[in-house]
């Protein structure tokens, strides 16, 4: 494995924390699993041993999957537990849970939460490394380093690059895991969609903010789509989905503003006809399915810097006591 970088830190909770040195440390563990995804043998031995734990408190197809198949890729056993079979269901704590999930001796815990911060709690709480796959509005982490790897894979560098967000900002935990990786890697940001969903206070993570979609969309070098977050809104924040598509919706004619190499990202679900259209999805300049698989290698890679920090600190301890 790679030799030239270093990984200190027990959790994987926000890209915020995160530095370029660390970002291109987790690319770096990426890229050389990725090398391995067309292997007739596609487990590694990296973490034989360790029990992996996905607590998933909301619905979830892609992450919950991708990181399933990133522990067990590394030969990790894995187990799942989503929100209507946990014991949270029968009025138990987060902290409880949480405590004895640690206590039944896992190694790593995987959680996806409705509230915000709710990763950074359990990182308090317990002992074992803590990953970060969805808190409320607050951050979304793997999901921007999947799309910074693609962004990664497909132009090289992303120094100079200007990329548009385009959707539902405001209720985003996307939107904001990605304006921070986007920016420690040097690209530039515009983010767009109605005044609503996109309101100008977010110039101040110093980023570009347009509610004219073919101003925002001119001379972009890629395209992230984001799908309305229906179920984080307690209001309407437009008056209908037509309304929405007709003015903010990636069509044919508003994708021929964008550079002629540009990409179109998502992560998904996407809701055809909706936010893009559904030729648009599937064209060449669509990067989406390759999202999802590199969404197994940077899922890998995060899953084996975290359980090593913590062998070696653990290592550490004993040898101190010694």
């Amino acid at each position: 494995m790679t030799d030239n970088f270093t990984w200190n830190r027990k959790d994987f909770l926000s890209i915020e924390d995160l530095s370029k040195d660390e970002l291109e440390t987790i690319f770096a563990y990426a890229d050389q699993f990725k090398q391995t995804l067309d292997r007739t043998q596609k487990k590694l031995p990296t973490l034989r041993g360790k029990t992996i734990l996905n607590l998933f408190m909301e619905p979830s197809t892609r992450t919950k999957v991708a990181f399933e198949i990133a522990a067990k890729r590394l030969s990790a056993d894995v187990i799942t537990i989503t929100g209507d079979a946990s014991s949270l269901s029968k009025g138990e704590s987060l902290r409880d849970t949480a405590k004895n999930i640690a206590a039944l001796n896992a190694d790593v815990i995987i959680t996806r939460n409705s509230h915000a911060g709710s990763a950074y709690y359990l990182s308090k709480i317990v002992d074992i490394p803590v990953i970060n796959a969805g808190d409320g509005a607050h951050e979304h982490p793997t999901q921007a380093l999947l799309d910074c790897f693609t962004l990664r894979d497909h132009f090289g560098d992303l120094k100079g690059l200007n990329v548009t967000i385009l959707g539902d900002i405001l209720f985003s935990r996307v939107a904001r895991s990605n304006i921070w990786a986007l920016q420690k890697l040097g690209a530039s940001v515009t983010l767009a969609g109605p005044a609503t969903l996109v309101p100008k206070k977010f110039e101040e993570f110093g980023v570009k903010v347009h509610h004219d979609v073919e101003t925002a969309l001119k001379n972009s070098d890629a395209v992230m789509l984001l799908r309305i977050q229906h179920e984080r809104q307690s209001s309407i924040h437009f008056p209908s989905l037509g309304e929405y598509t007709k003015m903010f919706g990636l069509n044919k004619k508003r994708a021929a503003l964008l550079k002629p190499e540009a990409i179109i990202l998502h992560p998904g679900p996407v809701n055809r006809g909706v936010e893009i259209d559904s030729q648009l999805a599937d064209s060449e300049k669509s990067v989406i399915l390759k999202q999802a698989t590199h969404g197994i290698v940077c899922r890998m890679a995060v899953l084996f810097l975290c359980a090593t920090a913590a062998a070696n600190n653990l290592m550490n301890k004993i040898s101190a006591n010694e």
